[in-house]
């Protein structure tokens, strides 16, 4: 057991340091070229901070656990909005930009849309609808690529070449990204695997593990990167790494469990006879996205009501899973 909880703490302390160098890294290059930090949020840091997400899903759709590649997908999207972007919301309500919004957004609910007809209609995912999710993802990514590149092109400090003379070297940006994306996967593999065991031990079912524990510490890299980019000033980068971490678990996440290994919608859980996922993760995975981007999209602005509300509905969504 103390082994276990070592093991535990090691997770976090590395998810910490990855997290401080892949935020620097991460606006480093959008400094240097010349890129919305919300951009290289809802791209690069996304990736990088869905790894661990990628990771656990697509071993626990290897080994059979279907509960665990669902619940994490769903409930990362979930403590995403509601635990994480709240908190950043309450703390420090800011003003964004809402172009940049509007591609991930449309992305995310029209992705929601359909993961979430498949589990209504068919209750169940199989092999092409984890295919039809992945080809999402790499519309998406192949889309953003080009807005990046167009954007940057039409600026003519990234034309020449020049860079802020501040800016750290590119090899530096680089290899800070790498190692604190490696940092952020291994602390969270870690933090998953020994926050799992205790929890098995204390008889948790294996799809409240998966949309509490085990999202929570995939989700532990998203809320690390968003207190180190409140720290040093760099909220529109935490916003698009949310919007994006999010369409990534829908569409990477769990288009790779899903192609691994597909599997029925879990109904572990019952609320008045029904399947508890279709009639209460779902539906609040949309509503938690909705109440945190639409009004950012219509307003340009993130107002504290907005992170108090989510962090309550977060508060009510745990008690209702262990009841």
């Amino acid at each position: 057991m103390w082994l276990t909880v070592l093991l535990f703490c090691l997770g976090l302390l590395c998810l910490i340091k990855g997290g401080d160098w892949f935020v620097d890294g991460a606006t480093g290059i959008a400094q240097r070229y010349h890129v919305p930090e919300l951009l290289i949020g809802a791209t690069v840091v996304s990736i990088g901070t869905t790894l661990p997400e990628a990771m656990v899903s697509a071993t626990s759709a290897v080994q059979g656990f279907s509960g665990i590649a669902y619940g994490n997908a769903i409930g990362s999207i979930i403590c995403n909005t509601a635990l994480i972007s709240a908190l950043t919301i309450a703390i420090a309500p800011s003003v964004v930009e809402k172009k940049p919004l509007r591609m991930p957004l449309l992305f995310f609910f029209g992705s929601a849309i359909l993961y979430a007809a498949i589990a209504y209609l068919f209750g169940r995912f199989d092999r092409i609808s984890g295919i039809m999710l992945l080809l999402i993802f790499c519309v998406y990514m192949v889309l953003q690529v080009r807005q990046a590149v167009t954007q940057g092109g039409g600026n003519k400090e990234a034309a020449s070449g020049e860079t802020p003379a501040h800016a750290a070297p590119l090899w530096k940006d680089i290899l800070l990204l790498i190692v604190g994306a490696a940092l952020i996967a291994v602390g969270a593999r870690l933090l998953v695997d020994n926050g799992t065991k205790l929890a098995q031990a204390l008889g948790v079912p294996e799809t409240v593990i998966a949309v509490t524990f085990v999202a929570l510490g995939t989700s532990l890299p998203e809320l690390v990167t968003a207190i180190v980019s409140l720290a040093k000033g760099h909220g529109a980068l935490s916003l698009g790494n949310i919007i994006g971490a999010n369409l990534f678990n829908l569409v990477l996440v769990s288009g790779l469990a899903i192609t691994i290994n597909p599997f029925d919608v879990p109904s572990e859980k019952q609320i008045a006879g029904m399947n508890a996922s279709l009639v209460v993760d779902i539906p609040l995975m949309f509503l938690v996205m909705a109440l945190m981007a639409l009004p950012a999209v219509f307003t340009g602005k993130l107002r504290r009501y907005q992170g108090i509300l989510l962090l309550a509905l977060y508060a009510g969504y745990c008690v209702f899973q262990f009841m």
